[in-house]
Formats: structure tokens, sequence, C-alpha cells
């Protein structure tokens, strides 16, 4: 094949901007898919994907296209999700390109994601194609979008391509863009074999299948293969690219996206972002990767029955292979048992991980409060991070925590600006400027405590601002605050699920709301149960659980009363000593309790 027909590109936009219904029109003007095989977002291949109207996966597809005097063109896409907690998504898909269309709806403008995938996109150096989508709707904004888009990358306004992937419209113009400004891959086939791993796979019968961009050399069957992660070596038994099922070639060379079947058997073997080489043509220096995303949001994930422990081990390794930021480390529970601390991007991100794990793997799991990661420094002088309050020493040997801090980025329409701030102090955020994109469009910067802007503030900052605002953030640093660990207290128990670290400020009122809340989801005993939240071994807020009460008397009929205290006093004793011995179960709701808690 020659290298100079081959064009590598992804889609990057903001979360429903239509990337899924742009790929579909690329798919279908470019015969790749009958017509009896076509369906809405067809990329889109997990059920939770097509229910949520989101992407969560990016998935490769080649593409053949003939264009002037027709000659045949190898277009390999790789669909790209939009939302803030899976960028890095996105970049391992950018790894892999030399293009990308940047999508832009013409009603809503540019949004916060669209920003962060434009850089992404400019400091891999890649070609941008810009496109305003969904030109035929009656609120469409088109010249004021396409100010936006100059604004964000500096092109010419005629350069933007107008579209309309629902009809169709402008899908020409943007198979002419991709062959004519994207940069086809140059031809190192010569030199020794590198290919970058941006994806992979776990197949029941093949092993753990990479996804791959060869960068230089070639690779096909009988070859061995060898990590540079860890010097593993493997042989080839099969290469080949994707179209809608795997479809396999003599060999992928450079320039080309495609996968590898090696029986990989080892799931931690592969890892996303390392490179691949060949023994007999051996390369001794790696591809430059995308950087190691850092998970930022932890929680306990547990079997609801203790046998599928291993079951879900093996899942959370399955898993791992195509979601290369999952992070999982065995730990146990007094109230739980035996499960992982695993470390996600974002509450969405747990979400789904979560789902996928009870739908794909039919596991029943009960989760524990979403908590971040924070840097603690002891008054021995040590410092280590604690990524769950269960962790976090007693307050005596603490000299400083420090908590980390996002640089966020909030686009809204001007008539929502002061309702955004209001809920971003309310959130401890420190202001930083504002920039104006458009007329009505205004860029909000902020730092933000990672703490308090996982549980709700998405929810709110949508609810404010009638859906309009979109929100993005990355990690800035860890800056000291007065926070404290909040314990909960059940029947004289802690529960080490539910115990929480938050700001001194916050404690109180958060001690109590949870101590009602769980009140009304812990169910009633045989015997009163104490529900208390207590900072630093003090009480400072407790409820009551009433107990179920049997009526004894209930046989009496008529005679003296002391017959009837008698049988009280036999079953105050009882319940007495049913109080020492009794145990309360705490139900899955109630874990999920600090979630909603209003943090006003």
């Amino acid at each position: 094949m020659n290298i100079g027909k081959i064009r590598n590109f992804c889609i990057i936009a903001h979360i429903d901007h239509g990337k899924s219904t742009l790929a579909d029109r690329l798919l279908e003007e470019a015969k790749t898919i009958s017509v009896k095989e076509m369906k809405a977002q067809v990329l889109d291949s997990m059920e939770l994907e097509r229910e949520r109207g989101i992407t969560i996966k990016s998935h490769p597809i080649r593409m053949e296209y003939r264009y002037k005097d027709n000659i045949l063109y190898t277009l390999n896409l790789i669909d790209t999700p939009g939302h803030v907690d899976f960028s890095y998504e996105v970049s391992r898909s950018l790894a892999a390109c030399e293009g990308a269309l940047l999508l832009v709806d013409a009603a809503q403008g540019v949004e916060a994601q669209t920003v962060s995938n434009a850089y992404l996109a400019i400091d891999n150096n890649l070609s941008i194609i810009p496109i305003v989508n969904k030109v035929d709707l009656p609120s469409a904004m088109i010249d004021e979008v396409k100010k936006q888009i100059v604004e964000l990358i500096g092109c010419d306004e005629n350069e933007i391509i107008e579209a309309s992937a629902k009809s169709g419209i402008g899908i020409d113009e943007i198979f002419t863009a991709i062959i004519e400004k994207i940069n086809p891959p140059k031809d190192y086939s010569k030199n020794k074999t590198r290919a970058l791993i941006f994806d992979s796979m776990y197949d029941n019968y093949k092993g753990a299948i990479p996804y791959i961009r060869v960068f230089d050399g070639v690779i096909k069957a009988g070859m061995r293969m060898k990590f540079f992660a860890h010097n593993k070596e493997y042989e080839i038994t099969e290469t080949g690219y994707f179209v809608l099922d795997k479809v396999k070639t003599k060999e992928l060379h450079s320039g080309d996206v495609g996968y590898i079947v090696a029986s990989i058997r080892d799931m931690g073997h592969i890892e996303p972002g390392d490179t691949i080489t060949t023994v007999d043509n051996e390369s001794y220096e790696p591809l430059p990767g995308y950087k190691k995303i850092k998970p930022m949001v932890f929680s306990g994930l547990y079997p609801a029955d203790p046998d599928d422990y291993d079951q879900l081990r093996q899942a959370l390794e399955k898993l791992k292979l195509n979601d290369a930021s999952i992070d999982f480390t065995p730990e146990t529970s007094e109230a739980l048992g035996f499960g992982f601390r695993s470390g996600f991007l974002g509450l969405l991100h747990l979400e789904i991980i979560q789902e996928r794990l009870e739908r794909e793997f039919d596991l029943a799991l009960v989760t524990t409060t979403p908590n971040v990661i924070y840097n603690v420094i002891t008054k021995a002088g040590e410092e280590y991070d604690v990524d769950t309050p269960a962790k976090m020493p007693p307050t005596g040997d603490i000299q400083t925590i420090r908590e980390p801090i996002v640089s966020a980025e909030i686009l809204t329409p001007k008539k929502y600006i002061g309702a955004i701030m209001t809920l971003c102090q309310k959130k401890r955020g420190i202001y930083k400027n504002t920039n104006y994109l458009s007329s009505d469009k205004a860029q909000l910067h902020y730092d933000l405590p990672l703490g308090e802007i996982i549980f709700d503030f998405y929810d709110k900052l949508k609810s404010i601002s009638s859906g309009y605002a979109s929100f993005d953030y990355e990690f800035k640093s860890f800056i000291e605050a007065k926070l404290q660990k909040l314990d909960i207290l059940i029947h004289g128990n802690p529960v080490d699920a539910l115990s929480l670290i938050c700001h001194s400020e916050d404690a109180y009122h958060r001690g109590v709301s949870l101590c009602s809340k769980l009140k009304e989801l812990i169910p009633r005993q045989m015997f009163e149960v104490a529900i208390q939240a207590s900072l630093n071994n003090r009480i400072i807020a407790r409820t009551t659980v009433k107990a179920l009460k049997k009526n004894v008397t209930a046989k009496c009929y008529g005679g003296d009363i002391t017959r009837k205290r008698k049988l009280w006093e036999k079953q105050k004793k009882g319940k007495k000593r049913m109080k020492m011995i009794g145990k309360v179960e705490v139900p899955q709701e109630a874990l999920l309790a600090v979630l909603q808690v209003e943090n006003d």
C-alpha cells in the first residue's frame, strides 16, 4: 500500500456536540458499513454508551474512500470521548494520529472541553480541521460560533467547514479537508521496529490484544515482539486492522493502525502508552508516549458476596486493559470485608466503571464514599499521601494536611456569571479572572479544592445555568488547608466506610446532616441504635433509631399491675443484653448517604 494514501485522524469535541453522529455519516459515505448494518452511534458498541448517549471508549475503524481521479485512500478514524473524565482517552488517540477534526455545536458554541481538547491537539502538533456542526438547527449561531473558533485556534474564518452530521451537509468537504490538509504518515518502514500501544482489550480465546499505531518498521505474524516496559517476549500469531470487526492482514507497516494477537495471557504485561519492538529488528529507544494520568478520586469497591473477591480482581484486571487510568490495590474494611481501593479520574468515571463491572461481569458491588488524595506531613517530619480517611493518622500527630487544588475553567452565557461565582465561593473557590469570548459568552477561571467539586458541583452548575455552562479542570497543586477527619459511629462502632475528610468550618454541619440522613436509612432493630458523628474523639452530633417494641403484656387480662411491671422489667433486661451483643447491618443506601448530604 502507498503510505502517501493513508490518513490517521480523530474527532475531538465537547460532550454531545455530535462526534458519534459525524462518525456514522463518514462511515456511511465511505460505504464502510452497509445500509443493513447501519444504526445510530455505530461506534458506541457498549450498551452503556448507547443508553447514556456518550462515548466512553475510543474506537478505531478503517475506511476506504475514493477521491479525485478515483484514487483510493485509506482513512483510519479514532472516535474519542468528550466528557472531562475521559480526557486520558483523548490523549491516547491523539498520540496515534496526524490530524484532528475539531467539532463545535452551532447552537452551543465553544465549550470547556472543546478548549481543552484543542490545546491537547496543538501540543501534539496535529493538523486541526475546524467544523461547525448542526448548522441546520433553528437555534444555530453560525457566525458567532465561527468567531469563537477563530479566537480559539487562530484559523481563518473561511477554513471552517459548515456541516450537519445528522442530515449529511458538508460531509464531502470534510473528506476533502482530511485528504488535503492532514499529512500522510512518514514512511519509516526500513527503520528499527517501533509501535505505540494506544488501547487494548481481552479475548477469552486469544488473550490480551494490544491496539497499536506502527511508527517504524514492519510487524507480521511469525515475528517475536518485545515490550519496552518489561522486556517480555511473545510470538505474533495474527495481525490485522479494524472495520466493524477485526480483519486479518499479512502485515502492519509504518503508518498503519491495527492490532496484534500473541496469546498474551498475563494482562499486566500490556500497558497503554508502552512501545512494542521486534526481536529481529529491535529498537532500543521507546516512542515518546503520553503522560501517565494520575487518578484523583478514590473509592472502595467490595463484592456484596465475599466469595466473589477473586472474580472482582479478574474483572478489574480485564477493565484495566482498555482503561489504563484505573488504579486498584487490595484493602480490608472492618465493615465490608475484603475489597479493592480503586482510583478514578472523576465521579462519572467511577460511576461508569461500577456499572461496567456489574453488567459485563455480573457482580453485585458495594462502593464506599468517594474521596480525593490528601498530602499529610506529621510532626515527626514524615510525608505521605492519604487516599482514604481510614489511613489518616491521629490528629495529635499531624503537622499539616494539604488538599489537591484544581485549575477550573467555566464557560457560560453572561447572565449566569453571578450565580456561578456564588456557587464557586461556597465551594471555597479562589477567583482568578474572567475573559469574554464573545458579547454573550464568558470564560471564568477559578482555583477550586477537588474534594469540594467531586460530589455535586457539576450538577449544581448545570442546574443554575439551565444546562448552558460547561466545566473543565486540571490538577494544579497541593495546598495547605484546615481539614479534619469526621468519623461516624453506629451503635458505638466506627464505620470506616462512612468516614470522610472535610473542612473544619463545614464539619459540624456535615456531621448533623449525615446523622439525620442515616437515621432514615438504617432499619430499626429490636434494640435502640445510636448514630453519632465524632470529630477529634469528641461527639458533635447524635441521633437515635428507636427500637422495635413487642407488646409483651398483650396476654395479661385484668389482674394486678405488678404482673405487667414484671414482664416490662424482664423485657428491658433482655433488650439491654441484646444491645450489648447486637450487631447493626449497614445497607448500601446508607453508605452512599454521604453523597446526598447537601453541602450548602
